[in-house]
Order: C-alpha cells, then sequence, then structure tokens
C-alpha cells in the first residue's frame, strides 16, 4: 500500500557490508522511513552523485552480487512492515533474467522494482515479468521529457511515478528546482492522482525537512538518497537514524 505524504528513503544494498546496509535500511524506517528505495550496486551508475558512486564501489569491491539484494530485502522484510522498491540499472536484470528475477524479489517480500534506465516502450520483458508476479513497475519522468513521455511514464507505472525534480545527477541540492512543482501537475493531468490510483513521488536533490515539508505540498512524497547515504557513511547506523528521524519532521503538516 502506498502511503501518503510518504518519506522515501534510498539506501545501496551491501554499504557499508551488507549486514550493516540491512540494520540501516531497518533503522531508517524505525526513525520515520515510509518507503525504502535499496539501491542495486551497478559499475557504471550513470544517474547517481558522488556519494552513491563511493558507496556502491564500495559495495562492489566488498563483492556484493545480485543475488544479495534478495537476500537483503528478505531480511528487511522480516524487521520491518514497509514497501521495499529496488532501483537497478537494468542490465543487471537482463543478466540475471527477468522473469527469475521478478520471483526472486517477489519472493523476498520486494514491491517492485524502480528503473530509471529504461523507457516504457522499451520495457515489455519487464512489465510482463511485473505483472505476472503483482510487482510495481516505477518509470521516471523529468521536466524535459514530451508529454507522450509523460503519459507512457504514467499508463505503465504501477505505485508511483518517479518525478525527476531537476536535471542532472543525484546529490544535495540548496535549492529544489521549482520545474518539479510543473512536472507533477503534468503527472497529474495524465493519470498519477495519488495513493489511491498512480502517486508522484519527487527526488534528487532532496536533503532538508524544509525542502521535503515544500515538495509534499504538491507531491504525494520525497524521495530522500545522498544526504542518508552520506551520513551512513560518516556517522554510521546511530548517525543515520538521527538524520532520518530530523528529515521526518518534513512530513509534519
Amino acid at each position: 500500500m502506498i502511503p501518503e505524504r510518504a518519506f522515501v528513503g534510498y539506501l545501496p544494498i551491501g554499504f557499508p557490508d551488507l549486514e550493516t546496509s540491512i540494520d540501516a535500511a531497518v533503522a531508517l524506517v524505525e526513525s520515520g522511513v515510509d518507503v525504502l528505495e535499496l539501491g542495486l550496486p551497478y559499475s557504471d551508475p550513470v544517474m547517481d552523485g558522488l556519494a552513491i558512486q563511493k558507496a556502491t564501489q564500495q559495495a562492489l569491491a566488498n563483492g556484493f552480487r545480485v543475488r544479495d539484494v534478495f537476500a537483503a530485502v528478505e531480511a528487511i522484510r522480516g524487521r520491518v512492515d514497509v514497501p521495499a522498491y529496488v532501483m537497478t540499472y537494468w542490465n543487471p536484470v537482463l543478466q540475471y533474467g527477468v522473469d527469475r528475477f521478478a520471483r526472486d524479489l517477489r519472493d523476498a517480500g520486494g514491491a517492485g522494482l524502480i528503473t530509471p534506465d529504461i523507457t516504457p516502450d522499451s520495457a515489455a520483458d519487464w512489465i510482463a515479468a511485473g505483472d505476472a508476479q503483482e510487482l510495481d513497475r516505477v518509470f521516471l519522468a523529468a521536466p524535459t521529457s514530451s508529454e507522450e513521455r509523460i503519459r507512457s511514464a504514467v499508463e505503465s507505472s504501477r505505485g508511483f511515478v518517479y518525478a525527476v525534480s531537476t536535471m542532472g545527477i543525484t546529490g544535495a541540492r540548496q535549492d529544489l528546482d521549482a520545474a518539479a512543482r510543473t512536472l507533477v501537475a503534468r503527472l497529474r493531468a495524465a493519470g498519477a492522482t495519488g495513493p489511491d490510483t498512480l502517486a508522484a513521488y519527487v527526488g534528487i536533490g532532496i536533503s532538508t525537512p524544509g525542502q521535503i515539508a515544500e515538495v509534499l505540498e504538491y507531491a504525494d512524497g520525497a524521495i530522500v538518497g545522498s544526504a542518508l547515504v552520506s551520513a551512513l557513511a560518516e556517522h554510521g547506523v546511530t548517525g543515520l537514524a538521527s538524520t532520518a528521524a530530523e528529515l521526518a519532521q518534513g512530513t509534519i503538516k
């Protein structure tokens, strides 16, 4: 079930090691995160900023394997009851086997996939596999997306659609791009009307409680990544929990 006014927290699986990443994800939920976005480490993360790149590179250097994501999701879902999405570039899914990936994710208790580098018109195999396993599909829309691409993202997504707040890579920013508000309005017009149908969550560049509160004035959820990854890298799970609890204040009306 997709919550309203959602605080979505991103962390890569396997950073700084597999067990700690599981504890860190649980700590996020215990500190106020409503939805988990769990990154599958990838060798060429074209959309990710420096903090996430460093974390995923460490996970890979530690020996992360695709199968580890399923063990992590299962362990996390055994301890906390929130939707857990896997964010992954498409190549690892393709190499693992699309149907096999969908089945193993469902069996682990995952909610679905966020796929930043594949568009709906290229995702027929994943759409079919996701439907077969009743998994959500999250496609991205950007301020530069055409009306056709907006409609396609809304029609093909299930659960929520990921609204990219600004162009570029992930990373904390002082000011959110005003285009995010217009983008969400376009998604609403195309059918992303809320948690009961299809939610619109905004991500990239969100790093303060005030920014979360601002986003939640017009969107259904705010996604925070780099700020949480940096907190974990610099201060461990305890520091991460403190940062998440502070950020969660932005969801309070």
